[in-house]
């Protein structure tokens, strides 16, 4: 195990779909799974079909990276893992894992948006709203919402990066448009490098 994995799911449903109800997660259903791997360098996408292949890298992973991963993507994608056949099943709560958003809410207590972090850390944030990833899966357009999910991975790959780098990020003040707060994060800096290298 000496991966590390940045990850990000969309669901063909959500919370307040009228057969899902508010934090049932095992109601949810993916419609695909973006994932980086630091270990091959490469950005793979993977549909609900596929989870023996997917989990195959999780078992992998030494750590795995997520924003708001701890509260929507983990529980979601551990109900799959936790439906596997016995040699292939894993539990996601047992893995090192690194939320971005939480590691800012512990240490600011600010709530943030992917793309809003993005926007004001790397200047150019997300490409859609994540209710959009819904609507591509009932149109039947894949590739769209594959390329979607990806980018996703992207700048949370990237915001991971920074973080690794500098030690903080800068979050933008819900109070004053235009305005950052220089967020530390060193708290597990040193634990995520020494995974990674």
């Amino acid at each position: 195990m000496s991966d590390t994995l940045v990850f990000d799911i969309e669901t063909q449903n959500f919370f307040t779909s009228p057969e899902v109800g508010w934090d049932n997660f095992g109601a949810l259903k993916i419609s695909v799974v973006g994932v980086y791997s630091y270990e091959s360098d490469r950005y793979s996408c993977f549909e609900e079909n596929e989870m023996p292949a997917l989990v195959e890298l999780f078992h992998r992973a030494r750590l795995v990276v997520g924003f708001s991963s701890n509260r929507y993507d983990v529980p979601v994608l551990n109900h799959y893992f936790q439906r596997l056949g016995e040699s292939s099943r894993l539990n996601l709560w047992h893995k090192e894992r690194i939320d971005l958003l939480e590691e800012i809410e512990m240490a600011s207590g600010i709530r943030v948006s992917l793309n809003k972090l993005a926007e004001a850390n790397l200047g150019f944030g997300k490409t859609g709203h994540g209710s959009e990833a819904i609507a591509l899966y009932a149109e039947g357009k894949m590739d769209e919402l594959k390329t979607y999910c990806l980018k996703d991975v992207e700048l949370t790959k990237k915001l991971f990066d920074l973080y690794r780098e500098r030690g903080y990020l800068f979050v933008p003040d819900r109070q004053n448009a235009g305005e950052v707060t220089k967020v530390n994060l060193g708290r597990r800096i040193a634990s995520a490098n020494a995974t990674l290298f």
